[in-house]
Protein backbone atom coordinates (compact mmCIF):
# COMPACT_ATOMS: atom_id res chain seq x y z
CA UNK A 1 0.00 0.00 0.00
CA UNK A 2 2.69 2.53 1.00
CA UNK A 3 4.58 2.27 -2.28
CA UNK A 4 1.55 3.17 -4.36
CA UNK A 5 1.37 6.58 -5.97
CA UNK A 6 -1.57 8.88 -5.41
CA UNK A 7 -3.03 7.82 -8.77
CA UNK A 8 -2.64 4.13 -7.87
CA UNK A 9 -4.30 4.68 -4.48
CA UNK A 10 -7.19 6.41 -6.25
CA UNK A 11 -7.59 3.34 -8.46
CA UNK A 12 -7.51 1.09 -5.38
CA UNK A 13 -10.27 3.11 -3.73
CA UNK A 14 -12.33 2.99 -6.91
CA UNK A 15 -11.97 -0.80 -7.14
CA UNK A 16 -12.80 -1.22 -3.46
CA UNK A 17 -9.43 -2.77 -2.57
CA UNK A 18 -9.54 -0.73 0.62
CA UNK A 19 -11.61 2.08 2.08
CA UNK A 20 -10.47 5.63 2.76
CA UNK A 21 -10.77 4.91 6.48
CA UNK A 22 -8.49 1.88 6.18
CA UNK A 23 -6.04 3.94 4.14
CA UNK A 24 -6.00 6.79 6.67
CA UNK A 25 -5.58 4.39 9.59
CA UNK A 26 -2.65 2.68 7.87
CA UNK A 27 -0.84 5.97 7.20
CA UNK A 28 -1.53 7.34 10.68
CA UNK A 29 -0.10 4.17 12.21
CA UNK A 30 2.95 4.37 9.95
CA UNK A 31 3.55 8.00 10.90
CA UNK A 32 3.24 7.14 14.57
CA UNK A 33 5.79 4.35 14.20
CA UNK A 34 8.34 6.07 11.96
CA UNK A 35 8.13 9.84 12.31
CA UNK A 36 10.74 9.90 15.09
CA UNK A 37 13.31 8.74 12.50
CA UNK A 38 12.60 11.59 10.09
CA UNK A 39 10.97 14.36 12.17
CA UNK A 40 8.82 15.16 9.15
CA UNK A 41 5.55 15.90 10.99
CA UNK A 42 5.06 18.67 13.53
CA UNK A 43 1.39 17.89 14.20
CA UNK A 44 -0.63 14.72 13.56
CA UNK A 45 -4.37 15.31 13.01
CA UNK A 46 -5.64 11.81 13.67
CA UNK A 47 -9.18 12.63 14.76
CA UNK A 48 -9.77 15.02 11.86
CA UNK A 49 -8.26 12.59 9.35
CA UNK A 50 -10.52 9.73 10.40
CA UNK A 51 -13.59 12.00 10.25
CA UNK A 52 -12.65 13.17 6.74
CA UNK A 53 -11.97 9.58 5.66
CA UNK A 54 -15.38 8.48 6.92
CA UNK A 55 -17.03 11.32 5.00
CA UNK A 56 -15.09 10.33 1.87
CA UNK A 57 -16.25 6.72 2.17
CA UNK A 58 -19.83 7.92 2.47
CA UNK A 59 -19.44 10.18 -0.57
CA UNK A 60 -17.99 7.30 -2.59
CA UNK A 61 -20.85 5.00 -1.54
CA UNK A 62 -23.30 7.66 -2.71
CA UNK A 63 -21.54 7.96 -6.07
CA UNK A 64 -20.17 11.44 -5.37
CA UNK A 65 -16.43 10.71 -5.32
CA UNK A 66 -14.11 13.00 -7.26
CA UNK A 67 -10.55 12.26 -8.38
CA UNK A 68 -9.01 13.07 -4.98
CA UNK A 69 -11.81 11.79 -2.76
CA UNK A 70 -10.46 9.84 0.22
CA UNK A 71 -6.78 10.29 -0.62
CA UNK A 72 -4.35 11.20 2.18
CA UNK A 73 -2.30 14.39 2.08
CA UNK A 74 -0.31 16.49 4.54
CA UNK A 75 0.26 20.25 4.60
CA UNK A 76 3.39 22.28 5.14
CA UNK A 77 2.94 24.02 8.47
CA UNK A 78 2.68 27.53 7.04
CA UNK A 79 -0.74 26.89 5.50
CA UNK A 80 -3.45 27.92 7.94
CA UNK A 81 -5.70 25.06 9.03
CA UNK A 82 -8.86 25.83 10.99
CA UNK A 83 -8.71 24.51 14.54
CA UNK A 84 -5.21 23.09 14.08
CA UNK A 85 -1.89 24.56 15.17
CA UNK A 86 -0.15 26.46 12.37
CA UNK A 87 3.35 27.20 13.64
CA UNK A 88 5.46 27.99 10.57
CA UNK A 89 8.04 25.95 12.55
CA UNK A 90 8.67 28.93 14.83
CA UNK A 91 8.56 29.46 18.57
CA UNK A 92 6.76 32.68 17.67
CA UNK A 93 3.69 30.70 16.50
CA UNK A 94 4.08 27.53 18.54
CA UNK A 95 0.76 28.23 20.28
CA UNK A 96 -1.14 29.63 17.29
CA UNK A 97 -4.30 27.78 16.27
CA UNK A 98 -5.70 29.17 13.04
CA UNK A 99 -9.36 30.27 13.00
CA UNK A 100 -9.64 29.65 9.23
CA UNK A 101 -8.33 27.51 6.37
CA UNK A 102 -5.93 28.71 3.70
CA UNK A 103 -7.55 28.68 0.26
CA UNK A 104 -5.54 25.67 -0.94
CA UNK A 105 -6.34 23.77 2.25
CA UNK A 106 -10.02 24.53 1.75
CA UNK A 107 -9.94 23.55 -1.92
CA UNK A 108 -8.21 20.25 -1.21
CA UNK A 109 -10.62 19.60 1.65
CA UNK A 110 -13.57 20.26 -0.68
CA UNK A 111 -12.01 17.83 -3.16
CA UNK A 112 -12.30 15.14 -0.49
CA UNK A 113 -8.67 14.77 0.60
CA UNK A 114 -7.84 13.50 4.07
CA UNK A 115 -5.39 15.68 6.05
CA UNK A 116 -2.93 13.53 8.00
CA UNK A 117 -1.17 16.46 9.68
CA UNK A 118 1.20 19.41 9.39
CA UNK A 119 4.76 19.11 8.17
CA UNK A 120 8.13 20.37 9.36
CA UNK A 121 9.89 23.21 7.56
CA UNK A 122 12.49 25.92 7.97
CA UNK A 123 11.26 28.63 10.32
CA UNK A 124 8.99 30.99 8.38
CA UNK A 125 10.26 29.18 5.25
CA UNK A 126 13.70 30.77 5.64
CA UNK A 127 16.34 28.18 4.86
CA UNK A 128 17.64 25.58 2.44
CA UNK A 129 18.07 22.63 4.80
CA UNK A 130 15.17 22.52 7.31
CA UNK A 131 17.74 23.15 10.07
CA UNK A 132 16.20 26.44 11.21
CA UNK A 133 13.00 24.75 12.44
CA UNK A 134 12.08 25.36 16.08
CA UNK A 135 11.20 21.65 16.24
CA UNK A 136 14.58 20.45 14.99
CA UNK A 137 15.56 19.45 11.46
CA UNK A 138 13.68 16.96 9.35
CA UNK A 139 15.98 14.19 8.10
CA UNK A 140 16.54 12.87 4.61
CA UNK A 141 15.21 9.29 4.27
CA UNK A 142 18.10 8.46 1.91
CA UNK A 143 20.55 9.20 4.74
CA UNK A 144 19.19 10.45 8.05
CA UNK A 145 22.50 12.21 8.74
CA UNK A 146 21.81 14.47 5.77
CA UNK A 147 19.40 17.34 5.21
CA UNK A 148 16.17 16.87 3.23
CA UNK A 149 16.49 20.37 1.81
CA UNK A 150 14.38 23.37 2.62
CA UNK A 151 12.23 25.03 3.38
CA UNK A 152 9.70 22.31 2.49
CA UNK A 153 12.02 19.64 3.93
CA UNK A 154 9.34 17.97 6.03
CA UNK A 155 7.07 17.66 2.98
CA UNK A 156 9.82 16.09 0.86
CA UNK A 157 10.99 13.76 3.65
CA UNK A 158 7.44 12.61 4.40
CA UNK A 159 6.75 11.72 0.76
CA UNK A 160 10.13 10.02 0.29
CA UNK A 161 9.67 7.98 3.51
CA UNK A 162 6.16 6.99 2.40
CA UNK A 163 4.56 8.69 5.41
CA UNK A 164 2.15 10.40 3.01
CA UNK A 165 1.59 9.91 -0.71
CA UNK A 166 1.53 13.66 -1.33
CA UNK A 167 2.08 16.99 0.39
CA UNK A 168 1.78 20.71 -0.13
CA UNK A 169 4.82 22.93 -0.17
CA UNK A 170 5.73 26.55 -0.74
CA UNK A 171 8.48 27.90 -2.96
CA UNK A 172 10.05 31.33 -2.39
CA UNK A 173 13.49 30.63 -3.83
CA UNK A 174 13.37 26.92 -4.61
CA UNK A 175 11.74 25.56 -1.46
CA UNK A 176 9.63 22.99 -3.32
CA UNK A 177 12.09 22.03 -6.04
CA UNK A 178 15.31 21.86 -3.99
CA UNK A 179 14.01 19.47 -1.28
CA UNK A 180 12.22 17.45 -3.98
CA UNK A 181 15.58 16.98 -5.70
CA UNK A 182 17.46 16.09 -2.51
CA UNK A 183 14.81 13.53 -1.47
CA UNK A 184 14.18 11.98 -4.89
CA UNK A 185 10.56 13.06 -5.39
CA UNK A 186 8.67 15.34 -7.80
CA UNK A 187 7.92 18.96 -6.88
CA UNK A 188 6.19 21.67 -8.92
CA UNK A 189 6.45 25.42 -8.44
CA UNK A 190 3.60 26.96 -10.47
CA UNK A 191 3.65 30.36 -12.15
CA UNK A 192 3.37 33.19 -9.61
CA UNK A 193 -0.35 33.83 -9.11
CA UNK A 194 -1.49 30.42 -10.42
CA UNK A 195 -2.22 29.15 -6.87
CA UNK A 196 -3.71 31.32 -4.14
CA UNK A 197 -1.45 32.60 -1.36
CA UNK A 198 -4.39 33.42 0.93
CA UNK A 199 -3.81 31.78 4.31
CA UNK A 200 -0.16 31.04 3.59
CA UNK A 201 2.00 32.71 6.23
CA UNK A 202 4.01 35.20 4.20
CA UNK A 203 7.77 35.27 3.87
CA UNK A 204 8.33 37.35 0.69
CA UNK A 205 5.02 38.23 -0.91
CA UNK A 206 6.27 38.85 -4.46
CA UNK A 207 8.11 35.52 -4.51
CA UNK A 208 6.06 33.01 -2.45
CA UNK A 209 4.11 30.38 -4.38
CA UNK A 210 2.36 27.23 -3.20
CA UNK A 211 2.61 23.96 -5.10
CA UNK A 212 2.29 20.15 -4.93
CA UNK A 213 4.92 17.59 -3.93
CA UNK A 214 4.48 13.88 -4.67
CA UNK A 215 6.21 10.86 -6.14
CA UNK A 216 5.20 11.51 -9.75
CA UNK A 217 4.24 14.27 -12.18
CA UNK A 218 0.85 12.57 -12.60
CA UNK A 219 0.20 12.91 -8.87
CA UNK A 220 1.24 16.57 -8.92
CA UNK A 221 -1.16 17.19 -11.82
CA UNK A 222 -4.02 15.65 -9.85
CA UNK A 223 -3.32 17.91 -6.87
CA UNK A 224 -2.81 21.03 -8.99
CA UNK A 225 -6.25 20.50 -10.51
CA UNK A 226 -7.73 21.13 -7.08
CA UNK A 227 -5.27 23.82 -5.93
CA UNK A 228 -5.10 26.13 -8.94
CA UNK A 229 -7.42 28.94 -9.88
CA UNK A 230 -8.30 32.56 -9.23
CA UNK A 231 -9.02 33.57 -5.64
CA UNK A 232 -10.69 36.91 -4.92
CA UNK A 233 -9.19 36.78 -1.42
CA UNK A 234 -5.66 37.00 -2.86
CA UNK A 235 -4.81 40.29 -4.60
CA UNK A 236 -1.90 38.64 -6.44
CA UNK A 237 -4.01 35.76 -7.79
CA UNK A 238 -4.06 35.52 -11.59
CA UNK A 239 -7.47 36.03 -13.20
CA UNK A 240 -6.91 33.26 -15.70
CA UNK A 241 -8.84 30.10 -16.51
CA UNK A 242 -7.43 26.85 -15.21
CA UNK A 243 -7.19 23.64 -17.21
CA UNK A 244 -7.21 19.92 -16.57
CA UNK A 245 -3.54 19.32 -15.84
CA UNK A 246 -3.94 15.57 -16.30
CA UNK A 247 -5.47 15.82 -19.80
CA UNK A 248 -2.26 16.05 -21.85
CA UNK A 249 0.10 13.96 -19.75
CA UNK A 250 0.40 11.32 -22.45
CA UNK A 251 1.13 13.67 -25.35
CA UNK A 252 4.33 12.65 -27.20
CA UNK A 253 7.41 14.91 -26.99
CA UNK A 254 8.33 14.79 -30.67
CA UNK A 255 9.52 18.23 -31.76
CA UNK A 256 10.12 19.52 -28.24
CA UNK A 257 12.89 22.14 -28.18
CA UNK A 258 15.06 22.03 -25.04
CA UNK A 259 17.50 24.75 -24.01
CA UNK A 260 20.52 24.02 -21.82
CA UNK A 261 21.90 27.17 -20.13
CA UNK A 262 25.67 27.21 -20.39
CA UNK A 263 25.81 29.07 -17.07
CA UNK A 264 24.30 26.04 -15.27
CA UNK A 265 27.17 23.70 -16.22
CA UNK A 266 30.15 25.49 -14.68
CA UNK A 267 32.99 24.03 -12.63
CA UNK A 268 31.01 24.60 -9.43
CA UNK A 269 28.44 21.96 -10.44
CA UNK A 270 29.01 18.53 -8.88
CA UNK A 271 30.38 16.22 -11.58
CA UNK A 272 28.00 13.40 -10.68
CA UNK A 273 24.98 15.70 -10.96
CA UNK A 274 26.19 17.08 -14.29
CA UNK A 275 26.52 13.54 -15.65
CA UNK A 276 23.04 12.48 -14.54
CA UNK A 277 21.42 15.63 -15.93
CA UNK A 278 23.12 15.15 -19.29
CA UNK A 279 21.98 11.50 -19.30
CA UNK A 280 18.43 12.72 -18.70
CA UNK A 281 18.68 15.15 -21.61
CA UNK A 282 19.86 12.28 -23.81
CA UNK A 283 16.73 10.37 -22.78
CA UNK A 284 14.61 13.29 -23.95
CA UNK A 285 16.39 13.21 -27.30
CA UNK A 286 15.36 9.55 -27.59
CA UNK A 287 11.78 10.71 -26.98
CA UNK A 288 11.98 13.06 -29.96
CA UNK A 289 13.27 16.31 -28.47
CA UNK A 290 16.03 18.51 -29.86
CA UNK A 291 18.59 20.30 -27.69
CA UNK A 292 20.48 23.57 -28.05
CA UNK A 293 22.61 25.72 -25.81
CA UNK A 294 21.07 28.91 -24.46
CA UNK A 295 22.39 31.65 -22.22
CA UNK A 296 21.05 33.18 -19.01
CA UNK A 297 23.85 35.71 -18.51
CA UNK A 298 22.60 37.22 -15.27
CA UNK A 299 22.26 33.92 -13.41
CA UNK A 300 25.12 34.73 -11.01
CA UNK A 301 23.34 37.93 -9.97
CA UNK A 302 20.22 36.07 -8.85
CA UNK A 303 21.55 35.27 -5.37
CA UNK A 304 22.59 38.82 -4.39
CA UNK A 305 19.35 40.23 -5.86
CA UNK A 306 17.22 37.63 -4.10
CA UNK A 307 18.93 38.14 -0.75
CA UNK A 308 18.06 41.82 -0.86
CA UNK A 309 14.47 41.52 -2.11
CA UNK A 310 13.37 38.53 -0.01
CA UNK A 311 14.71 39.83 3.34
CA UNK A 312 13.28 43.28 2.60
CA UNK A 313 9.81 41.81 2.12
CA UNK A 314 10.31 39.53 5.13
CA UNK A 315 11.20 42.44 7.39
CA UNK A 316 7.87 44.02 6.47
CA UNK A 317 5.78 40.84 6.65
CA UNK A 318 7.18 39.71 10.00
CA UNK A 319 6.63 43.07 11.70
CA UNK A 320 3.14 41.83 12.59
CA UNK A 321 4.60 39.36 15.11
CA UNK A 322 4.96 41.75 18.01
CA UNK A 323 3.67 39.85 21.05
CA UNK A 324 0.46 41.88 21.14
CA UNK A 325 -2.19 40.25 18.96
CA UNK A 326 -1.27 36.58 18.75
CA UNK A 327 1.71 34.29 18.95
CA UNK A 328 4.55 34.24 21.46
CA UNK A 329 4.66 36.90 24.20
CA UNK A 330 7.56 37.33 26.59
CA UNK A 331 6.97 36.95 30.32
CA UNK A 332 6.37 40.00 32.51
CA UNK A 333 7.27 42.86 30.15
CA UNK A 334 8.01 46.12 31.98
CA UNK A 335 6.67 48.34 29.19
CA UNK A 336 5.60 48.24 25.54
CA UNK A 337 9.12 48.56 24.18
CA UNK A 338 10.30 45.69 26.37
CA UNK A 339 7.31 43.63 25.17
CA UNK A 340 8.23 44.17 21.52
CA UNK A 341 11.95 43.59 21.92
CA UNK A 342 11.86 40.50 24.09
CA UNK A 343 8.89 38.88 22.34
CA UNK A 344 10.61 39.19 18.98
CA UNK A 345 14.07 38.44 20.33
CA UNK A 346 12.90 35.28 22.10
CA UNK A 347 10.32 34.20 19.51
CA UNK A 348 12.43 34.33 16.34
CA UNK A 349 15.35 32.04 15.54
CA UNK A 350 18.80 33.15 14.29
CA UNK A 351 18.13 32.82 10.54
CA UNK A 352 14.87 34.78 10.75
CA UNK A 353 16.57 37.53 12.76
CA UNK A 354 19.40 37.65 10.23
CA UNK A 355 17.01 38.17 7.33
CA UNK A 356 14.90 40.73 9.17
CA UNK A 357 18.03 42.75 9.94
CA UNK A 358 19.31 42.54 6.35
CA UNK A 359 15.91 43.54 5.00
CA UNK A 360 15.46 46.43 7.39
CA UNK A 361 18.91 47.73 6.49
CA UNK A 362 18.24 47.47 2.75
CA UNK A 363 15.01 49.45 3.11
CA UNK A 364 16.40 52.10 5.43
CA UNK A 365 16.84 55.74 4.44
CA UNK A 366 19.99 56.24 2.39
CA UNK A 367 20.26 52.57 1.34
CA UNK A 368 16.98 51.92 -0.49
CA UNK A 369 18.27 53.16 -3.85
CA UNK A 370 21.68 51.54 -3.46
CA UNK A 371 20.33 48.10 -2.58
CA UNK A 372 16.60 47.46 -2.96
CA UNK A 373 16.00 49.48 -6.11
CA UNK A 374 19.13 48.05 -7.72
CA UNK A 375 18.06 44.51 -6.83
CA UNK A 376 14.70 45.11 -8.50
CA UNK A 377 16.46 46.32 -11.65
CA UNK A 378 18.54 43.13 -11.70
CA UNK A 379 15.32 41.16 -11.20
CA UNK A 380 13.96 42.64 -14.42
CA UNK A 381 17.18 41.72 -16.25
CA UNK A 382 16.90 38.11 -15.04
CA UNK A 383 13.29 37.97 -16.21
CA UNK A 384 14.29 39.31 -19.63
CA UNK A 385 17.01 36.65 -19.90
CA UNK A 386 14.40 33.92 -19.46
CA UNK A 387 11.96 35.54 -21.89
CA UNK A 388 14.68 35.77 -24.54
CA UNK A 389 15.73 32.15 -24.05
CA UNK A 390 12.16 30.86 -24.10
CA UNK A 391 11.57 32.62 -27.41
CA UNK A 392 14.00 30.12 -28.96
CA UNK A 393 13.09 26.95 -27.04
CA UNK A 394 10.01 25.40 -25.47
CA UNK A 395 11.58 24.65 -22.09
CA UNK A 396 14.88 25.09 -20.28
CA UNK A 397 16.50 22.16 -18.47
CA UNK A 398 19.32 21.85 -16.00
CA UNK A 399 20.22 20.65 -12.53
CA UNK A 400 17.91 21.56 -9.66
CA UNK A 401 20.78 21.78 -7.16
CA UNK A 402 24.56 22.16 -7.52
CA UNK A 403 25.27 19.34 -5.04
CA UNK A 404 23.48 16.29 -3.59
CA UNK A 405 22.11 16.39 -0.04
CA UNK A 406 24.76 17.64 2.39
CA UNK A 407 25.23 16.54 5.98
CA UNK A 408 23.34 18.10 8.87
CA UNK A 409 25.41 20.94 10.30
CA UNK A 410 27.79 21.04 7.34
CA UNK A 411 26.73 24.48 6.13
CA UNK A 412 24.83 25.90 9.10
CA UNK A 413 27.76 28.10 10.20
CA UNK A 414 28.25 29.51 6.67
CA UNK A 415 25.07 31.23 5.47
CA UNK A 416 26.55 32.22 2.10
CA UNK A 417 27.48 28.61 1.32
CA UNK A 418 23.93 27.61 2.28
CA UNK A 419 22.44 30.31 0.06
CA UNK A 420 24.49 29.06 -2.91
CA UNK A 421 22.54 25.78 -2.85
CA UNK A 422 19.64 27.73 -4.40
CA UNK A 423 21.63 29.11 -7.34
CA UNK A 424 19.58 27.23 -9.97
CA UNK A 425 16.15 27.69 -8.43
CA UNK A 426 15.65 31.17 -7.05
CA UNK A 427 15.94 32.99 -10.39
CA UNK A 428 12.58 31.43 -11.36
CA UNK A 429 10.95 33.06 -8.36
CA UNK A 430 12.44 36.42 -9.31
CA UNK A 431 10.99 35.97 -12.81
CA UNK A 432 7.69 34.40 -11.64
CA UNK A 433 8.12 31.39 -13.96
CA UNK A 434 6.98 27.80 -13.32
CA UNK A 435 9.45 24.98 -12.76
CA UNK A 436 9.37 21.31 -11.84
CA UNK A 437 12.03 19.05 -10.35
CA UNK A 438 11.98 15.33 -11.14
CA UNK A 439 14.37 12.56 -10.06
CA UNK A 440 16.82 11.81 -12.89
CA UNK A 441 19.55 9.68 -11.35
CA UNK A 442 21.81 9.22 -8.35
CA UNK A 443 25.32 10.25 -7.34
CA UNK A 444 27.10 9.02 -4.22
CA UNK A 445 23.98 6.96 -3.53
CA UNK A 446 21.86 10.13 -3.27
CA UNK A 447 19.11 11.43 -5.58
CA UNK A 448 19.71 13.94 -8.37
CA UNK A 449 16.99 16.32 -9.53
CA UNK A 450 16.39 17.58 -13.07
CA UNK A 451 14.78 21.01 -13.24
CA UNK A 452 12.46 21.78 -16.15
CA UNK A 453 11.56 25.45 -16.61
CA UNK A 454 8.63 26.61 -18.73
CA UNK A 455 7.01 29.81 -19.89
CA UNK A 456 4.32 31.57 -17.89
CA UNK A 457 1.29 29.37 -17.12
CA UNK A 458 2.86 26.39 -18.92
CA UNK A 459 2.30 24.01 -16.00
CA UNK A 460 0.41 21.51 -18.16
CA UNK A 461 3.34 21.32 -20.59
CA UNK A 462 5.86 20.87 -17.77
CA UNK A 463 3.79 18.08 -16.26
CA UNK A 464 3.45 16.40 -19.67
CA UNK A 465 7.24 16.53 -20.20
CA UNK A 466 7.97 15.25 -16.70
CA UNK A 467 5.39 12.47 -17.02
CA UNK A 468 6.81 11.27 -20.32
CA UNK A 469 10.28 11.17 -18.77
CA UNK A 470 8.92 9.14 -15.87
CA UNK A 471 7.27 6.72 -18.27
CA UNK A 472 10.68 6.10 -19.85
CA UNK A 473 12.74 5.93 -16.62
CA UNK A 474 12.31 4.55 -13.12
CA UNK A 475 14.23 7.01 -10.95
CA UNK A 476 10.97 8.17 -9.36
CA UNK A 477 10.33 4.57 -8.26
CA UNK A 478 13.54 4.26 -6.26
CA UNK A 479 13.02 3.67 -2.54
CA UNK A 480 15.51 4.94 0.06
CA UNK A 481 17.44 2.13 1.75
CA UNK A 482 15.86 1.33 5.07
CA UNK A 483 12.39 2.57 4.10
CA UNK A 484 10.10 -0.42 4.35
CA UNK A 485 7.01 -0.52 2.16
Amino acid sequence: MFDKTLAELAQGLERGDFSSTELAQAYLQRIGNLNSQYNAFITLTEEQALAQAKAADEARAAGNAGALCGLPIAHKDLFCTQGVRTSSASKMLDNFVSPYDATIVNRLKNAGTVMLGKLNMDEFAMGSSNESSFYGPARNPWDTERVPGGSSGGSAAAVAARLTPAATGSDTGGSIRQPAALCGITGLKPTYGRVSRYGMIAFASSLDQAGPMARTAEDCAMILNAMAGFDALDSTSAERDTEDYTADLNQPLSGLKIGLPKEYFSDTLDAGIAEQVRNAVTEFEKLGATVKEVSLPNTELSIPAYYIIAPAEASSNLSRFDGVRYGYRCADPVDLEDLYKRSRGEGFGPEVKRRIMVGTYALSAGYYDAYYRKAQQIRRMIQQDFIAALNDVDVIMGPTTPHPAFKLGEKSSDPVSMYMEDIFTLSLNLAGLPGISVPCGQTQGLPVGLQIIGNYFAEAKLLNIAHQFQQATDWHKQIPAGVEV
